[in-house]
């Protein structure tokens, strides 16, 4: 029987990936904090308090500063170390850099970027003085990639991707272990608030969120430095490597071209 006598904080944790590695965590005996911009994440927690440990949901805004206050708050008054973070919060964004709305292109440089970066800023700080605590960051293998038709949101998990690796270098003379998670389409509503459901990205196969989440944690227990989940993105990543940009570029924008997707 799980012990419950770790905590774990979980962002991005009402759906999808962010809602399987909390699931996850909960699974194998982790108290959790769990936290998200929607009011469902309530919700969530009551689902995650069957298997047994204590969850403290926090509605927040993680694209800005106050929400990640409020989060670093919240866990704080827990009195309680944090033994495992999951900087899972992301937003997706598809079209036409120049037909896109600014104000959503905002939201997306501040979810991925600039509220992750802060988060972990606040949370492994306290790792380190700690030197304790295993982080997942969830990247993409989009941020491998020039994202055509995803421009924004390609760049900003580059960003993540690279950033992650950097953290980890920084740490390595630490007991803490930063593991970033890099999938590749994965079956959650990523694609219907990107407004994607029109390309061959958004209609075609997905992967499992639970697949992907499992591989994640499990790399993190590891200690990797990186983990790319799923064969086929395994290839799609060591491609990367060779192919040239403008190929990378030319071959996205048939995947998330508006239009792609139909029949």
């Amino acid at each position: 029987m799980a012990e419950f006598d770790k905590l774990a904080v979980v962002t991005g944790a009402s759906s999808g990936i962010g809602f399987e590695l909390a699931k996850h965590c909960a699974e194998q005996g982790y108290n959790l904090v769990i936290a998200a911009d929607g009011s469902d994440i309530d919700d969530v927690a009551e689902t995650l308090r069957q298997f047994g440990g204590d969850v403290e949901a926090v509605q927040a805004d993680l694209s800005t500063y106050e929400g990640v206050d409020e989060l670093y708050a919240a866990v704080a008054a827990l009195g309680r170390p944090v033994d495992v973070l999951m900087a899972n919060a992301g937003r997706g964004l598809g079209k036409a850099f120049l037909d896109q709305d600014f104000a959503d292109i905002q939201k997306v440089i501040d979810v991925n970027v600039v509220g992750t970066t802060y988060l972990l800023h606040k949370f492994v700080r306290d790792m380190r003085d700690r030197n304790a605590g295993k982080v997942l960051i969830t990247g993409s293998i989009a941020g491998l990639i020039p994202g055509s038709f995803q421009a924004v949101y390609n760049a900003t998990k580059a960003y993540v991707d690279s950033f992650s690796l950097a953290l980890r270098n920084e740490l390595k003379d630490t007991a803490v272990t930063v593991t970033v998670l890099m999938p590749g389409p994965t079956d959650t509503n990523i694609f219907a608030v990107a407004d994607m459901r029109d390309t061959k990205l958004g209609t075609g196969k997905k992967d499992d969120p639970a697949m992907v989440a499992k591989a994640g944690y499990e790399a993190m227990m590891r200690g990797d430095g990186h983990e790319v989940s799923g064969f086929a993105n395994k290839m799609q990543a060591l491609l990367s490597n060779v192919m040239p940009k403008g190929m990378l570029a030319e071959a996205h924008r048939k995947l998330a071209e508006p239009g792609t997707g139909k029949e």
